[in-house]
């Protein structure tokens, strides 16, 4: 006798399937018993859904492999919302297993019943509620199938009476999935766009996580076409190392650097990417984008042409039919302003810049208190951390220090929220990472804000002793919101924290916890913390008021910036 239950956890197995994330309850319990009883899954149980959804969505980017979380009927698979949200957004093949009441009280507004169908309608590619035995190979199958193919969320709602019930003694089993091959272009448009890129006198390329895989083809074609390269931040992985036409990153968290290369250039040649700021982009130049999605061709700036195909493959095609262009200039100019804009950046990186003529007069606006400064902080780790390490980072101004000073060596992975946007995402993400393989370092670059959204999912690091590294930027603030508020011109406004000692907090839970004030502790602290073999949290109190200027700023954001420093002073007069 096998039971539905028994046949969806027997599929996800022979998937490939290793852990599964979720709060136990009601409606699952079945499938978490059939779980207990399946030797080649584990249950991994979560304090909160949402941080089940995060860890599944960043197994699923890291291998590329299906990812599975679970929520019981009701606020329990509503929780998975936000986590499922953000593997929507990150094209991660994600399936939820959601609860649900039993068949016979579906739609009588039962305790706990809410109309999962609905609620899942836009975050899910495949969104299905099983209502009989029969029914369970084939809708299991079809949203694996989905889930890898898209890639995206797929959504199997499950009525709590189900899951016991036996499967029919002629019941198929699920089809296993398996993912599609890449795609060309047609000859004709490559033929089209090298005679495009050939007429062009300089070219600029923008390269996005969507060229994963592809570094051979995508250095090739720089190095032919003697292109500057902006990366997206996803792209930093792969792409950053032993790059001689990297100039790192455009946006808020951007550079001088990128900025050159964009405005330089006479086309863009825009490589796996969905780059999503328009007004980062520059006006006036010939565009070509490569994209396997045709629904992202032109949807964020205008392109003259659209290659429908994966990098690697259409790269191929396109070196094989333009010509080198000979003049370095463009190339030169960007990168020259690029390392010299990172030669500036690392002096912030130097615990006694403050005591340099330079940094006591910028101390006098941006560090009166001489606090560790961010930037050192984001050094020390890199230099600190393995070659190999898997890093995550919660959204906000842990993001742009990482970006700036991380580097993505060979090896080296990156995940973030960066399509969703949303907080708290490092730590849950980093113990996805961490479960997958224990061996590895996983780094989590956390906000204050962040960490203490999901704080309660630091106790799932420790039941399930896993070493991950949670270090906070602990500035008492939502730094990134600041930011943002003062560059249109207001004052700072509800962005302070009154955070607790979250060494404290991670020791009486059961982490090693270790709080560093003084710049001069910083790098042995950092070190140590990376080379205890348990969980860790750091948390390093650093400057809230760190100024970050992205690579171009426009009047409005310089004077609004301005101007918001100045209400602040008199605010601050007049409070005191």
């Amino acid at each position: 006798m096998t039971t539905v239950a028994e046949m969806i956890v027997g599929a996800l197995a022979d998937q490939g399937v290793r852990q599964v994330w979720g709060v136990v309850g009601d409606a699952l319990n079945p499938v978490t018993d059939a779980i207990r009883r399946e030797e080649r899954i584990e249950w991994i149980g979560v304090r909160h859904e949402e941080a089940g959804a995060f860890a599944a969505g960043a197994q699923a980017q890291l291998t590329g492999t299906l990812g599975v979380c679970m929520g019981t009927v009701g606020p329990g698979s509503v929780h998975l919302l936000n986590g499922l949200y953000d593997a929507k957004k990150s094209h991660a093949p994600v399936l939820a297993i959601c609860g649900q009441v039993p068949l016979a009280d579906l739609g009588s507004d039962m305790f706990q019943e809410v109309d999962n169908d609905l609620i899942f309608r836009d975050v899910a590619c495949f969104n299905r509620t099983i209502t009989s035995p029969e029914q369970v190979p084939q809708l299991l199958g079809q949203a694996m199938q989905r889930a890898l193919n898209h890639p995206g969320v797929a959504v199997l709602t499950l009525p709590g009476d189900l899951g016991g019930l036996e499967m029919p003694k002629d019941a198929a089993v699920p089809a296993r999935a398996v993912a599609h091959p890449q795609t060309t272009p047609d000859a004709g448009a490559l033929d089209e766009a090298a005679k495009l890129i050939n007429d062009a006198g300089s070219v600029t390329m923008l390269v996005g996580i969507g060229a994963k895989g592809a570094r051979e083809e995508v250095l090739a074609t720089g190095e032919r076409l003697n292109a500057p390269m902006v990366l997206t931040l996803k792209a930093k992985e792969g792409l950053e190392w032993e790059n001689p036409h990297q100039v790192g990153q455009s946006g808020l968290i951007g550079n001088p650097g990128a900025t050159v290369a964009f405005e330089g250039g006479d086309l863009l040649l825009m490589v796996g990417t969905d780059f999503p700021y328009r007004d980062w982009y520059p006006e006036g130049k010939t565009v070509i984008q490569i994209d396997a999605r045709p629904e992202h061709i032109g949807r964020r700036t205008h392109v003259d042409l659209g290659l429908v195909g994966h990098a690697a493959p259409t790269l191929r095609g396109l070196l094989g039919r333009v010509a080198p262009k000979k003049s370095s200039a463009h190339l030169v100019a960007s990168r020259k302003v690029y390392t010299k804009w990172c030669e500036r950046q690392s002096h912030l990186a130097d615990p006694h810049y403050d005591k340099t003529l330079v940094g006591r007069i910028r101390e006098k606006f941006d560090n009166t208190k001489v606090r560790i400064r961010p930037e050192a902080l984001a050094v020390a780790i890199d230099r600190h951390a393995a070659d190999d390490a898997v890093f995550t980072t919660d959204t906000g101004m842990a993001t742009v220090w990482l970006s700036r000073f991380v580097t993505m060596r060979d090896g080296r992975a990156l995940l973030g929220s960066f399509n969703l946007g949303s907080m708290a995402n490092a730590m849950p993400q980093a113990l996805g990472a961490q479960m997958l393989d224990r061996q590895r370092q996983v780094v989590a670059f956390c906000g204050d804000g962040g960490l203490s959204m999901l704080l309660g999912d630091l106790m799932t690091a420790v039941s399930h002793d896993l070493p991950v590294k949670l270090v906070v930027f602990d500035n008492g603030s939502l730094g990134m919101v600041k930011l943002e508020q003062e560059q249109g011109g207001l004052p700072e406004h509800g962005t302070t924290l009154q955070n607790p000692d979250f060494a404290a907090v991670a020791r009486a839970i059961g982490l090693h916890g270790v709080q560093v004030e003084e710049p001069n502790d910083l790098d042995d602290a950092v070190r140590d913390a990376l080379a205890h073999p348990g969980p860790v949290l750091l948390d390093v109190l650093t400057n809230p008021d760190e100024i970050s200027v992205p690579g171009k700023v426009k009047l409005d954001q310089a004077w609004g910036f301005a101007i918001a420093k100045m209400r602040e002073t008199v605010l601050s007069q007049g409070d005191s």
